[in-house]
């Protein structure tokens, strides 16, 4: 009998819009999903993490990234 795991984590996931497709990747992890609304790349990356840490002990993900953004810098090289 398989055994019932209900580990809650929490990751920080980077989105942003290339094309006509969203893409949302996880920061802790290497694992990134897409989807055609900014909501269903999330989603779709959420149900790839579950599948990637199914198999996967009790797992503490650490340090906590709080308020996390992803900037623009614009910059000229020679």
């Amino acid at each position: 009998m398989k055994q019932v795991k209900n580990v809650h984590q929490q990751i920080s996931a980077l989105v942003w819009k290339e094309d006509n497709l969203y893409v949302a990747k996880a920061v802790e992890v290497e694992i990134a999903s897409q989807g055609k609304t900014k909501n269903e790349a999330l989603v779709n990356l959420k149900e790839a993490l579950e599948l990637y840490f199914e198999d996967e002990p009790k797992l503490l993900i650490k340090p906590s990234y709080k308020n996390l953004s992803l900037e623009k810098i614009a910059f000229q090289y020679v």
